[in-house]
């Protein structure tokens, strides 16, 4: 299939590993957590799991609305049913209050009516809410409501959705839609093997290309297409499959999300099982948010914050639908790596410099081989040739012999973990002998084997028989994807493997810094920044010397216990940016300036009409690197703390990074590394290097100030942090707080 990837390679289902079963990895990282437990500011710490069992095998489904008419819609939905129902092992019940019977089977007039228990109602009316407040008294566990105009519609379509989702809560049935689709009960597969994809989509369309996988050899387990999310969402889904031993890759495809706070709770139990999740999320720009919102109904959210947020937690984020095929399939299958290195291997030196380039600039790593390895290798391959990686072999070693030798030789390498072998076009019968060798070695080893088949064809007999008929090989028919996929799969585990649980160490009570800092805050209003610094202060973050002053003596007074020279500064709960007004002094060093400081600061602010609580006479802190901290409520996820180059840099350059709290050392000094100007810190120029450590002490402190202050605190913007020389610390120059 032209354009996209393909992998078909399987490792056999991995053991369960806890008492419960519910790990389809190697191990699941420790749970503090338990369900219930809450957070300083009463958010979950714990993924809530819906047991979804019995919604993708009941043993009972009623099907209200059936129909057996002709050239009816519900007719062709309700023999879907019966089909999957048969499929399944359940008893289909129509619901009907006009016929007798649907299909042959005897049907009852509503489902007060029913008689027995029933797992699932598949509502197929117009109009959901009715039913739903009839099925609560029936004890069904789950439904489906189909219909359509709902909050994908506008704001009447929205109000009619809230009715919908309260009568859901009041009757503790679990609800699929409204706005879905009949992906849940399609056909699967029952003959494939090995660890399988899940798929959760809010457009059914949008997973038709992975559903067709099973075409090539991939097992699919699971579709939740989750439509509105009235109430059942991607991260019920998400939490679900996570510990399901059939699953090795969950697959989604989000137009927007419900709750920020859920997914990062389902996330997070994915990583704990080691179980990767692959998403395609809309919304990178303002037109594809704005389409999303009309088509399911769902908030985007700010996309820097929705990517940083899925980076934070291990979620693979990628843009197309090929992507989401090709990444997904090598994680559900592929086995853990038992190295990093990656090695390309080529009949053509052109091939195998091009694909190196792209592999390096995307961040893999493609180590020298070492010398010993290399005249190993010129045993079999011409002298002339460079085989120091990538491996050129120069053509004829394939169709002999030789190849299978130089493919083992590599594989055998300890650095190396990943072989990737583009083959650009078909070049029988060396490229049938060369497809052949790599499947046969792929068989002998626990090392990733992939191969990019080039042609534009695709119907050759190398790649439909023997590279698609591997059950090792993974198979891609771009460089992109291949690449894209690869590294995909080391970051995965190099994540997991090092990966502890935010919320394990999330504070549950308030500090003592939260008591002090309550006390400062006002609701509704902006601080000024005497009382922002007071806030910072409460929470152990350094300020310079300073004292707030309300006329010219008290100002000369304080400049000598502040210590020359000094700056002043206005301060007022109006005043957000005070140096283009000329309310900021720099350098003072003498009593008289500090005495016309005062006098020219109060005057400009009266000719602007500026509140003064007074005027700041601070110590003047030594030259540094200008950054920002700051606090900001996302509309998904809550509060987010962001770091990034300071003062007027901010805004020229907007060079920052974002993470959702709760976080700990190692995101903090992650966001460092994401900053374009990271430099900056280590030195450049002569400047000695700053303190690093003193800033990610920071950035620590002013979450844990975003998570004790989530329901009062609404902004906060420290600018500029002066972070010095290394040893000495960093100094919030200047603060905005705002109040909630």
């Amino acid at each position: 299939m032209l354009g996209s990837t393909h992998g078909t390679f399987t490792t056999g289902l991995r053991a369960r590993v806890d008492a419960c079963g519910e790990s389809p990895r190697a191990a699941v990282h420790g749970i503090t957590a338990a369900p219930g437990d809450q957070d300083v500011s009463g958010r979950p710490l714990y993924a809530a799991v819906p047991d979804l069992d019995r919604f993708f095998r009941p043993e009972s489904v009623a099907v209200v609305g059936a129909s057996d008419a002709e050239g009816r819609p519900n007719t062709g939905i309700t023999r879907q049913l019966l089909a999957w129902a048969e499929r399944v092992g359940a008893r289909l019940v129509p619901v009907h209050p006009t016929r007798t019977s649907v299909f042959g089977i005897d049907c009852v007039p509503s489902v007060g009516a029913l008689t027995e228990p029933v797992d699932l109602a598949v509502l197929l009316v117009a109009d959901p809410l009715p039913v739903i407040e009839e099925l609560a008294e029936t004890k069904v566990r789950f439904a489906v409501a189909f219909a359509s105009g709902f909050a994908e519609t506008g704001a009447a379509g929205t109000a009619a959705q809230e009715r919908l989702a309260a009568a859901v809560r009041r009757s503790g049935i679990r609800l699929l839609g409204p706005n879905t689709n009949l992906n849940a009960f399609e056909r699967f597969r029952d003959d494939l093997e090995g660890p399988a994809v899940a798929l959760i989509t809010q457009s059914g369309h949008q997973g038709r290309p992975v559903f067709t996988l099973q075409e090539l050899g991939v097992r699919l387990s699971h579709w939740a297409p989750t439509g509105n999310e009235a109430d059942l969402e991607t991260s019920d889904f998400i939490s679900y499959f996570a510990g399901r031993p059939e699953v090795g890759a969950i697959a989604c495809y989000v137009e927007g999300l419900k709750d920020g706070r859920s997914f990062l709770l389902a996330a997070d139990r994915a990583a704990r099982h080691g179980v990767p999740v692959v998403a395609v999320k809309v919304g990178r720009t303002e037109t594809g948010a704005r389409t999303a919102a009309s088509h399911t109904g769902k908030l985007s959210g700010a996309d820097q914050v929705v990517d940083a947020a899925m980076r934070q937690f291990g979620v693979i984020r990628v843009d197309g639908l090929d992507q989401l095929q090709d990444t997904a399939t090598l994680l559900a299958r592929a086995r853990r790596p038992q190295a990093d290195g990656v090695v390309v291997y080529s009949i053509s030196g052109g091939t195998g410099a091009h694909f190196a380039d792209l592999a390096t600039g995307a961040g893999l790593r493609l180590p020298t081989l070492p010398q010993a390895k290399q005249d190993e290798l010129h045993e079999w391959i011409p002298e002339y040739l460079s085989v120091a990686n990538p491996v050129d072999n120069g053509g004829h070693p394939v169709g002999d012999w030789r190849g299978r030798k130089i493919i083992d030789a590599i594989l055998a390498d300890p650095a190396v973990g990943v072989l990737i072998c583009p083959i650009t076009g078909p070049f029988p019968p060396m490229s049938d002998r060369l497809a052949q060798d790599l499947v046969d070695a792929a068989e002998a080893t626990d090392k990733l084997v992939c191969v990019v088949w080039g042609s534009p064809v695709g119907t050759e007999e190398a790649y439909r028989t023997t590279l698609l008929g591997s059950s090792r090989v993974a198979t891609f028919r771009t460089f992109a994807n291949c690449i894209g996929a690869v590294k995909a799969y080391l970051d995965h585990h190099r994540f997991t493997g090092a990966y502890r649980s935010p919320f394990d160490d999330a504070p549950r009570t308030p500090s003592p810094s939260f008591r002090k800092a309550q006390a400062l805050m006002r609701p509704g209003r902006r601080l000024s920044e005497h009382a922002a610094k007071q806030l910072l202060r409460a929470y152990g973050i350094r300020v310079p010397r300073e004292q707030l002053v309300t006329s010219a003596a008290a100002a000369v007074r304080a400049a000598g216990l502040v210590g020359y020279p000094v700056v002043m500064k206005a301060s007022g709960a109006q005043l957000a940016h005070k140096t283009e007004l000329g309310l900021v002094k720099v350098g003072l060093t003498s009593a008289s300036q500090v005495r016309d400081a005062y006098r020219e600061l109060t005057d400009i602010a009266r000719f602007e009409s500026v509140d003064l609580d007074g005027i700041l006479v601070c110590q003047m802190v030594g030259r540094g690197v200008e950054m920002v901290v700051g606090v900001t409520r996302d509309e998904l996820f809550g509060p987010t703390v962001t770091v990034g180059l300071g003062g007027v840099l901010v805004e020229v350059l907007n060079d920052t990074a974002v993470r959702v709290p709760p976080f700990g050392e190692h995101e903090a000094r992650s966001m460092l590394a994401e900053l374009r100007g990271r430099a900056l810190l280590d030195g450049v120029r002569g400047a000695p290097p700053a303190d690093v450590d003193a800033l990610v002490e920071v950035v620590l402190r002013v979450q844990r100030m975003a998570l004790e202050l989530d329901g009062d605190l609404a902004e906060l913007d420290i600018n500029p942090l002066m972070v010095l020389q290394r040893g000495q610390g960093a100094v919030a120059l200047d603060a905005l707080a705002v109040c909630r």
